[in-house]
């Protein structure tokens, strides 16, 4: 009786479910229109829902039961009571391979295929292994956090008293179950900052000497702005973002952190800004540009089924006219580092090809952060230089302390 409930209420969030909103926001509000779910409740609602999206596009004209028995079968490596009840000869084989599991699979529903999942592995940037890319899917990414210098040794003690297994990734990264309720481990101590592995990789192309003045361009929660001051606390920093609400959050998150340094700017980078940066010349410039979110779709499986691949061909185009007009701030010589949270060639080596051939940039380096190697996320990100040749915008620019 309980795997029948657990599967009506299922099929209510997926029917109530609106495509065009990531679950992790939708789903609180239905949790909270339906109090009457306990937490183990809530617990199973939700490992189901989303174990449905880590199929992607796979079995797509299979009944929604039967793929949700799929999805269950292959993201899950211990047994559960729903497949227990549904599927007990799959519930049996719950500890064998992943491709064992697909082979499983494929003796009662032959039009199972990996590569639908994901179906566009033509489009993958080069060096991505697509089989592995494709398997991840079915494996919930870890929690990642970055340790505060100097509080690595506290962090550590507050995670095992509370008994939280975690591995120390080294360079001051830790990986943790996800959902690991850091809020109530450390409730007023600020000693870390959430982000994915990856993410903390990209520091590695920074490179900021003491006094520089950088610029993050699409700031977004400031994770970058703060691996910057994390490497080097004496820069002077720029901070800009489309959205007003963003750059409202920052101040809090900066200041926990002690980065006080910096000036925001609401700007679209699409437009021409050179009123907004006239007295400004860059000794480096962050650009983490907009673009799909593929590398990410693990943690957010539900943009599978929402994605065309003519959104990548978008992203190029919004990309291109972002640097075209970001470079034109970058002193001679000096870096730009191009990040995306994508998988995909159009918005990462097609904008470095862009940036070399029409914009005059040598590329240094540039490297795909295969996240889904280490369950994180999968990144790109390559480090550029302005032409020497570039006009050099007069230096200036009133940097204050913020609070």
């Amino acid at each position: 009786m309980k795997a029948i409930n657990q599967l009506k209420t299922f099929q209510r969030i997926l029917g109530d479910y609106p495509a065009d909103t990531p679950l992790g926001k939708f789903l609180p509000g239905f949790y909270r229109q339906n109090k009457q779910m306990g937490s183990t409740d809530r617990k199973v609602a939700s490992r189901l829902i989303y174990n449905y999206f880590r199929l992607g596009k796979a079995l797509y004209n299979t009944t929604t039961e039967d793929r949700l028995m799929v999805a269950e079968f292959l993201c899950n490596t211990q047994t559960n009571s729903f497949l227990q009840h549904f599927k007990p000869e799959w519930a049996a084989c719950i500890g064998f391979g992943i491709d064992e599991k697909i082979n499983l699979v494929k003796t009662s529903h032959p039009d199972f295929k990996l590569e639908d999942v994901f179906p566009w592995t033509s489009q993958l940037s080069a060096g991505i292994e697509k089989d592995a890319y494709l398997k991840s899917f079915f494996v919930q990414p870890d929690l990642y956090i970055r340790m505060a210098k100097g509080f690595e040794a506290q962090v550590k003690a507050e995670l095992t008293k509370a008994s939280v297994i975690f591995k120390d990734e080294g360079n001051g990264c830790l990986s943790l179950p996800n959902g690991t309720r850091l809020e109530t481990i450390f409730a007023k101590q600020h000693w870390y900052e959430v982000q994915d592995y990856s993410s903390q990789q990209t520091a590695n192309y920074f490179k900021p000497q003491k006094w520089d003045s950088w610029w993050d361009a699409c700031a977004a929660s400031g994770g970058k702005s703060l691996l910057l001051h994390s490497l080097q606390p004496d820069i002077k920093l720029v901070v800009s973002d489309i959205r007003e609400s963003i750059l409202s959050n920052l101040d809090e998150r900066f200041k926990q952190a002690g980065l006080r340094k910096y000036q925001k700017k609401l700007m679209d980078l699409t437009e021409n800004n050179e009123q907004l940066l006239y007295q400004y010349a860059f000794d480096g410039i962050i650009l983490d540009a907009p673009c799909s979110g593929s590398g990410t779709w693990g943690r957010t499986p539900e943009m599978i089924s929402q994605f065309d691949i003519h959104k990548a061909d978008f992203f190029k185009r919004l990309q291109q006219s972002i640097i075209t007009n970001v470079v034109k701030h970058l002193k001679p010589g000096k870096p730009i580092i191009y990040i995306t949270c994508s998988a995909f060639k159009a918005e990462n080596e097609d904008a470095v090809d862009f940036m070399v051939k029409h914009l005059g940039l040598k590329l240094e380096e540039m490297q795909v952060l295969k996240g889904y190697e280490r369950k994180a996320d999968t990144m790109f990100v390559a480090r550029l230089t302005g032409k020497a040749t570039t006009p050099q915008p007069p230096e200036g620019g009133a940097f204050e302390e913020l609070s």
